[in-house]
């Protein structure tokens, strides 16, 4: 009912209960505690109903959250929950991990002297009580189709196809390269943001519907392309990026200075129950270490947040400008200086020092210019302002390239952008080989997990369109 909205000039913003950082920093549980009922029908109500929802028009999936809040509001939470998951295949997932400060919240239209409306909270709390509840049911198809489907990736771009094909009757299977489902979902994102029961429920959950899963899958290797094309009428790639970006500059050679992603897997690894050599060798361990991320972006945050919870000596992340202009989370910025870290802003590295193995890391001040061709500010060292932070370990969290897919898969036809990534049909999402897809970051370049599950939605919509078409076109001769 309309009262029961509108709240927000009464109702002050509340966000679910956060741990305390020292409790928080001994573990890899979700910092963040669950909404009760009273409290999530409260936050929902604060949602101003406006006429046109920047909210919706900026989540990249277009969700339909003043709906889905008001129907919160009133109790109807199995509808919110249909709303909810009817426009995003994993809505508790981005309930955790999506920067909502940059997204939906940021473009609340409620003026920031009341503060925005706790969505990424509520579309948590929805579909987590959802499953709780049991509504949640495995995917049945309508109809089952003989077509089959192959897709490369159980990330979110892969999962999310996976989901929407298999609504539509098609038989389905995922290749993954690693021994679990969920990509950077599992092995990138830490337990404190993402716990990975969260992950490994949803693979039940495709499991149950009908999805079948390959895992330690080698494309290009023990299975070549050529072979998975012919086992499938189609084949979607989504395997994402993860090639770290290279840091240059004396003693970068050092041993101690890893990339973040073999970082961040380790630590997942780990927290999973597996043996993993490399952390107890301490390679990729920060217990008792000097540590240094180098990077302004969200997984340069899982980094140091994540060398908290190891026990590290000191944390310090390197960025080149300035708190207002990183590309990252604020929020997660604010987590990290709660638990300890110290940001060095406007600083880059020059050198790394140390024989064999780092011991420090020679930065510069850089000082921010003029806009450049992008819109933002340049950056330009400052002379003279040399200063040396030590370090046992260095974090390079710079960002990520796509692999020579065409080499990986020892697939020449295959073809790619001057960045690297796949070259697609942007209307049919597919490739320079015929009833090759491709969809995600692979297509897209490093992005969101958001974008992700878009791209990937998208993609099976063009898929399901092609086999349409061609049936009907079949039915008409």
């Amino acid at each position: 009912m309309a009262e029961r909205m509108l709240k927000f000039t009464e109702l002050a913003q509340q966000t679910p209960n956060k741990r305390a950082a020292t409790q928080r920093r001994e573990d890899f549980a979700e910092i963040y505690e669950e909404f009760e009922p009273p409290q999530a029908e409260a936050q929902a109500s604060r949602c101003s109903q406006c006429g046109i929802p920047f909210c919706a028009v900026n989540c990249p999936l277009g969700n339909n959250i003043p709906d889905w809040l008001k129907l919160t509001t009133e109790g109807r939470l199995e509808e919110a929950y249909e709303l909810s998951a009817a426009t995003n295949t994993f809505p508790e997932i981005c309930g955790r991990i999506c920067p909502q400060d940059r997204l939906c919240e940021g473009n609340c239209v409620i003026e920031k002297g009341f503060e925005s409306v706790t969505i990424g909270a509520v579309e948590r709390y929805i579909t987590d009580t959802a499953f709780e509840k049991g509504w949640v049911k495995p995917i049945r198809p309508a109809q089952e189709r003989a077509e089959s489907i192959g897709i490369i990736g159980a990330g979110p771009a892969g999962l999310a196809a996976a989901e929407a094909l298999r609504s539509q009757g098609y038989q389905v299977t995922v290749y993954d390269r690693h021994d679990r489902v969920g990509g950077l979902l599992i092995y990138g994102i830490p337990g404190f943001k993402l716990e990975k029961e969260i992950v490994l429920r949803r693979w039940k959950w495709l499991e149950d519907g009908g999805i079948k899963f390959v895992l330690n899958a080698d494309i290009g290797g023990a299975t070549s392309f050529a072979s998975l094309r012919k086992t499938h009428d189609a084949v979607l790639v989504a395997t994402g990026v993860y090639k770290s970006r290279e840091l240059g500059g004396p003693g970068s050679g050092l041993s101690g200075i890893v990339p973040a992603l073999d970082y961040l897997i380790t630590s997942n690894r780990k927290g999973l129950g597996d043996a993993v050599p490399e952390y107890e060798s301490g390679h990729f361990n920060a217990a008792g270490k000097n540590v240094v991320v180098i990077g302004g972006g969200d997984t340069a945050m899982d980094c140091v947040r994540t060398a908290v919870r190891q026990h590290a000596k000191s944390v310090t992340c390197l960025y080149r400008r300035d708190k207002q202009n990183m590309p990252g989370s604020l929020r997660e910025v604010g987590n990290a200086e709660d638990e300890g870290v110290t940001f060095t802003w406007l600083s880059a590295p020059e050198a790394f020092l140390g024989d064999d193995k780092v011991t420090g890391v020679r930065a510069i001040r850089m000082h921010l210019g003029l806009p450049d061709a992008s819109g933002r500010q340049s950056v330009d060292a400052i002379e003279g302002s040399a200063f040396t932070v030590p370090a046992d370990l260095v974090i390079k969290a710079l960002g990520f390239d796509p692999e020579d897919l065409p080499s990986a898969f020892n697939e020449p036809e295959l073809k790619l952008t001057h960045w690297g990534t796949l070259k697609t049909n942007p209307k049919t999402f597919e490739t320079a080989l015929p009833g090759v897809y491709a969809a995600g970051d692979i297509v897209r370049g490093a992005s969101l997990v958001v974008w992700a599950i878009r791209d990937g939605r998208d993609a099976a919509a063009a898929i399901h369109h092609q086999f349409a078409h061609s049936a009907h076109a079949q039915a008409a001769e």
